[in-house]
């Protein structure tokens, strides 16, 4: 089993990937599009927010803290995609712009085909082992065939069986759900998410990372005095990435091979899973504490 889902593991991510995408594009229609013309501030600051301060506060924790190897990398690719389809659900139930939301995941996920290659290489490319090249032409394919593509079948699906669309794109999130596990089952058995390697200090830090990524937008947010609604839907599509996507980068980028150890890969692997967890949680704690203020 170990060997097979490493021997595998590009296809394990692609699998969870591309389930993911194309429920999200079920969900999604031309019309949901309307706030680029409706509220274009808010949807400007929004994107500017995903594609600017997220990459700077990484790069900042990176510098700052003299992160190095897997763990600096993990966390660039977090920084590097955009956010994920589940903050739309979250934004729903923390009573935020969901229009807003559902345009800016849009937008992020559609740019992140040129922005996602750039900021990694801005940012990872000290980190990387000798005469390591970034494979930008790869990335860039395969987010045009594993995300975009996906996203844009899932969008034809909604609009040619519509009444059928909601119950699709919830057994396609169920199906990237199962990916995920078996991702992480795999990575298990495998023995490449040794806490004791990875140390509660790292830990730690991507912990920091994503506390970091909620304050900050926070406070941009309240400088540029955003309507609550509006705000609450820009800080969940910064603290909610799309580590589906990601799962996919660290495949291409550190490939793993039977009878092989990559320890930088098997780091970066582990931020990103500790991190998905970690955006639950801020998830929840967001819905919990907008949904007080707004009362009843």
């Amino acid at each position: 089993m170990a060997d097979f889902y490493i021997a595998n593991e590009y296809w394990f991510a692609v699998f969870q990937l591309v389930m993911a995408m194309l429920g999200m594009g079920a969900t999604l229609a031309p019309r949901d599009f309307k706030e680029l013309m409706l509220e274009p501030k808010a949807v400007s600051y929004g994107t500017l927010i995903q594609l600017v301060l997220v990459p700077l506060v990484a790069y900042l924790t990176i510098l700052v803290f003299g992160l190095a190897g897997g763990v600096a990398v993990g966390i660039a690719i977090i920084a590097s995609v955009p956010g994920g389809s589940t903050s739309n659900i979250f934004t729903l139930f923390a009573r935020g712009n969901i229009a807003l939301s559902i345009s800016i995941t849009a937008i992020t996920t559609m740019a992140c085909l040129f922005t996602t290659p750039l900021i990694l290489d801005l940012l990872v490319s000290a980190y990387m082992p000798a005469g390591f090249v970034l494979p930008k032409a790869t990335i860039v394919l395969d987010i045009a065939l594993t995300l975009l593509l996906p996203l844009a079948i899932g969008m034809l699906y909604r609009r040619l069986f519509l009444t059928t669309a909601q119950v699709f794109s919830q057994w396609c999130i169920r199906a990237s759900i199962v990916g995920l596990v078996l991702i992480v089952l795999g990575a298990s058995i495998s023995g490449r998410l040794d806490l004791e390697a990875f140390a509660w200090g790292n830990v730690l830090l991507v912990i920091l990372f994503g506390f970091l990524l909620l304050l900050l937008s926070w406070l941009v947010l309240r400088v540029l005095s955003l309507p609550t609604a509006d705000a609450t839907a820009v800080e969940m599509e910064v603290v909610v990435r799309n580590i589906n996507l990601g799962l996919m980068l660290k495949a291409i980028l550190f490939p793993a091979a039977v009878g092989q150890t990559d320890m930088v890969g098997d780091m970066a692997l582990f931020v990103l899973l500790i991190y998905g967890g970690l955006q639950l949680a801020m998830a929840a704690a967001l819905i919990a504490y907008r949904r007080r203020l707004a009362g009843p």
